[in-house]
């Protein structure tokens, strides 16, 4: 059974000392960790199947994460403790269902697959020999190199994805200048504001003799719909990041440092509360004022200005054609955007932007997942107090990786491709949004401050968010069973 979790200690809110442009980093990491899984992929594959149709999903799918964020950024700078700790406070249980779908997505690697996959179409060109698990055990090492390589090791990951982050919007920037017109995007602008216009779920796509070589379903519709941003369990990273970054609270929690150097170690289970005076309630205000700017400009606004830059190139070369990505080439298919105008120097320019997509979310995701896995593990179980955090999180990403490049071998036995460990990912992620999200509204409304507490345009968007997911994942669940009958 999991241990019980300390109460709230109570101390003064820290004040703001840095100014906003000096505390940037969470909301840019997030962003990228949110480019590489429904912008690159997800949302391209189904524009190159029905146009602009579902384009509207897409835009509330990342509108409506902005505001979970906001509200995981308010749980973090009031108490510095994670989400998912003040979820076991209303649920002791619920800590199986978050190792469970941790441990399930450890052997669903899909970015760094498609990272690895893009490398050796960049190196060799397509249809290589070499096999994909030993190009994913290169980016693995890679991100190894990243994570271990600096004493502090928040600071590694947010530098090499604000470069990766450039990368990928200049590149972006140069596609739209290449194939740019009106037309298009007045075709997406109609896609955007035609709310629930559904194709006949599912949507074949056809191969070149007729036969039927994949399908648009609702679960994966669905799946894209989690992913429009970080999804799924990913959104959570936000609060750690915030914790690094000395942001509110998270100035009196540690800084999770690489266990290759020596150093002082620091621990801290369990987060604080502030008592209510005038000057913690104008110090929340300034720090919550900090999490909306965070995430409106770099998560929503940034996120939705490269997602719908993946699919206008989508919109205009792949739709028009009929060419929809294969599942086991999605990224060289993606790439023929730009050699539409370009020739082959444009497709492998697209291949760079699309490796630094995929793997600024591959690096995020081996990261944060590391860091809740760790974090879920240490605070909830006794065996969890045998290894320290950071050690915890040497151990947790070392495994990532050994499964991860294990996983990608034993799936291509069985023609699993990149496209299905996404989404089936994202699927995962969507039942995990319907369970934490209304359950963070919860937490939020009921141990926090009152000073602190959601307002009712925030409460109304979570409750939206919360009614979005869990009628998604009743419905995927129905229509699961009725094939199945």
């Amino acid at each position: 059974m999991p241990v019980p979790i300390p109460s709230f200690k109570e101390a003064d809110l820290p004040a703001r000392k840095k100014s906003l442009v000096k505390m940037m980093g969470p909301g840019i990491v997030m962003a990228g960790l949110a480019i590489g899984s429904g912008e690159l992929i997800m949302w391209p594959w189904i524009t190159s199947i029905v146009g602009a149709q579902l384009l509207w999903a897409a835009a509330i799918g990342i509108f409506l994460q902005l505001w979970i964020n906001i509200e995981i950024g308010r749980w973090s700078i009031v108490t510095g403790e994670s989400p998912f700790t003040g979820m076991v406070r209303v649920i002791k249980t619920i800590v199986y269902v978050w190792v469970f779908m941790i441990v399930v997505g450890k052997f669903l690697p899909g970015w760094a697959r498609e990272t690895g996959i893009a490398l050796r179409d960049l190196i060799f060109g397509p249809g290589h020999s070499s096999p994909p698990w030993a190009w994913t055990a290169l980016v693995f090492a890679a991100v190894a190199a990243i994570l271990f390589g600096p004493k502090v090791i928040y600071k590694a990951v947010e530098r090499s994805i604000m470069f990766l982050i450039v990368v990928i919007v200049v590149g972006l920037i140069y596609v739209v200048w290449e194939i740019g017109s009106m037309d298009l995007f007045m075709a997406m602008w109609d896609g955007v504001t035609n709310i629930f216009d559904f194709p006949d779920f599912p949507v074949p796509v056809f191969a070149d003799d007729g036969s039927i070589r994949d399908e648009l379903s609702f679960s994966r519709f669905f799946g894209a719909v989690v992913f429009a941003g970080a999804g799924g369990l990913g959104n959570l990273y936000y609060a750690y990041y915030l914790r690094e970054k000395g942001i509110g609270m998270g100035a009196r929690m540690p800084t999770l440092m690489s266990a290759a150097h020596k150093h002082e170690t620091k621990e801290m289970d369990t987060g604080y509360l502030y008592p209510e005076t005038e000057e913690n309630q104008k110090r929340f205000r300034d720090w919550f004022r900090y999490v909306v700017i965070d995430q409106v400009l770099f998560f929503w606004l940034l996120g939705s200005f490269t997602m719908f830059l993946f699919i206008f190139g989508a919109l205009a070369v792949l739709h028009p054609i009929g060419l929809v990505p294969d599942r086991g080439s999605l990224v060289w298919d993606l790439a023929s955007i730009l050699e539409e105008s370009m020739g082959t120097s444009g497709r492998y320019l697209f291949l760079v932007v699309g490796m630094a997509a995929l793997f600024s979310t591959q690096l995020g995701g081996v990261d944060g997942g590391s860091r809740i896995f760790s974090d879920l593990l240490h605070t909830n179980f006794k065996f969890g107090k045998w290894f320290k955090l950071e050690q915890w999180y040497l151990i947790l990403v070392s495994t990532t990786m050994i499964i991860g490049t294990f996983s990608v071998w034993f799936f291509e036995q069985y023609d699993i491709a990149g496209l299905d460990f996404l989404f089936i990912s994202a699927l995962i992620g969507g039942f995990a949004m319907a369970v934490y999200v209304p359950l963070l509204l919860y937490m939020n409304l009921t141990y926090l401050p009152k000073s602190a507490r959601p307002g009712w345009i925030n409460i109304f968007f979570m409750v939206i968010a919360s009614a979005m997911y869990i009628g998604f994942a009743g419905y995927t669940i129905y229509t699961k069973v009725v094939d199945i009958l």
